[in-house]
């Protein structure tokens, strides 16, 4: 797979570095400067016109002079394209794809506190481990109610929320399962420092009667902190080896904060699922925009296989099924890898309806000058499984629906929280008998929202 990635780079690379080869000497046209916003966008238009996969309906530019996202964001096929973005800085966009960020370590949705209240509150969906936040003793379910005295209020909250990349006190709530209320804690300051997040969460197995269920919280693609180490990757095979020496039958993986990352991850990820394959089996096809499959033949018929993987567990699960947890963060590299296991096994859905993103990204920068420090992430492919299957722009619809916050949050891998115990529930045939408050409120939004790597579908070291 590696070589395939490499091979497309290098082509990739070698056809802008073509457009924009003329000999000076003979170029009249007078020098720009690198540091100025028609350099960048000169680059800008330079790549989008040979890669962007809708490039017949690519629009055009605004002046050459304006601000460069507002270039970018200009040529886009709206509303087609929802997800080609363009980022300030490129090694900041690659840290954040690796799960590098400064960050106090929390994430949050957010919720209005009542119907007939326009104050926000933003409820702790998870703790990033080694974090400012774990060490201050935030935990799931944690209710935030204000940012440094200020109140959340519809009003309010978006310039509130940008103040926690600096330091910031929050003042919270915690529920108290013995007397059935919130509580108000201590207000708190919090420092973000630089995380290096690992996108395994949590892994672990249970044992319900005669069902031994691995459980995988994943919670963005990467296959290592940015290092080339491949050690996340590495980690996951570790856990897969676990799971098939422990003798499990059945699968659960939660995808509900997955909105997508590095495809070689997902390619490993699969390979550890899926039953039957090996190196020569297909996972997916690629599609690029006719220009580029016109004047380069490797890349007008791309396929990318499986790898051969011996901590496979897809022999020893039962109903040949897999059970992916959802919600409508759902995205890009994880709906990959449900597109791309249907040919071969049941993928089971709870949760929501995922976001809908069947098309690939490429990061570029501007290699020639160094004084252009923006990158892009602009939609560069179309990706189908082995039965040439792409139909799912609209999202994958759940085989169960349900919403993480119609109850009170339960810890992640406590076998109450509503999304586990549904998918336990499938596997074993049996219901809990336990009854659980619903909760009436509507999701205005999440931290994961603004995620570099949220809606991305990225090729592993395109550039290396």
């Amino acid at each position: 797979m590696k070589t395939t990635i490499i091979s497309k780079a290098s082509l990739l690379l070698g056809m802008i570095i073509l457009l924009g080869s003329c000999d000076k000497k003979d170029d009249p046209t007078p020098r720009v400067s690198p540091d100025s916003n028609e350099a960048a966008n000169n680059w800008i238009l330079a790549v989008m016109s040979e890669v962007y996969y809708w490039l017949d309906d690519i629009r055009t530019p605004i002046a050459v002079t304006s601000d460069p996202t507002q270039y970018f964001n200009s040529l886009l096929n709206k509303p087609t394209d929802r997800f080609s973005a363009i980022y300030p800085d490129y090694q900041e966009l690659i840290n954040s794809l690796s799960g590098i960020s400064l960050d106090a370590g929390y994430e949050f949705t957010l919720f209005r506190a009542s119907e007939s209240s326009n104050d926000v509150v933003a409820e702790i969906t998870y703790v990033k481990k080694n974090s400012p936040a774990e060490s201050a003793g935030i935990v799931r379910g944690d209710v935030i109610t204000a940012i440094n005295g200020t109140t959340l209020t519809l009003d309010n909250y978006q310039g509130l929320l940008g103040q926690i990349q600096e330091t910031h006190s929050i003042s919270y709530l915690s529920y108290n399962e013995g007397q059935d209320i919130y509580q108000a804690q201590e207000d708190i300051s919090l420092t973000p420092i630089e995380l290096q997040e690992n996108p395994i969460y949590l892994d672990t197995v249970y044992t319900i009667g005669s069902q031994k269920i691995g459980y995988l919280v994943y919670n963005f693609f990467a296959p290592d902190p940015g290092n080339s180490s491949g050690s996340y990757d590495l980690e996951l095979d570790e856990i897969f080896a676990s799971f098939k020496s422990q003798s499990i039958n059945s699968l659960i993986v939660d995808f509900r904060y997955n909105g997508g990352g590095y495809v070689g991850s997902a390619i490993n990820l699969a390979s550890l699922i899926a039953p039957g394959v090996s190196s020569t089996t297909v996972f997916s096809k690629t599609k690029y925009n006719d220009l580029i499959s016109a004047a380069i033949p490797e890349l007008n018929d791309v396929k990318t296989n499986f790898l051969d993987k011996s901590q496979n567990v897809g022999a020893s699960l039962e109903g040949n099924a897999v059970y992916v947890l959802t919600s409508s963060r759902t995205a890009s590299a994880s709906e990959l890898i449900i597109n791309g296991l249907k040919p071969y096994m049941e993928v089971f859905l709870i949760g929501e309806l995922t976001t809908g993103k069947n098309v690939g990204s490429v990061a570029f920068e501007d290699e020639e000058n160094p004084q252009n420090r923006f990158g892009m992430l602009p939609i560069v492919s179309q990706s189908f499984n082995s039965l040439d299957e792409s139909d799912y722009s609209n999202g994958f619809a759940p085989n169960i629906q349900a919403l993480e916050y119609e109850e009170r949050l339960k810890p992640l891998g406590d076998v109450n929280e509503i999304l586990l115990r549904k998918a336990i529930e499938q596997i074993t045939g049996t219901p809990s008998s336990a009854r659980f408050k619903k909760l009436d409120r509507v999701d205005q939004g999440s931290s994961l929202d603004s995620k570099v790597r949220y809606g991305r579908m990225v090729e592993n070291n395109i550039f290396k």
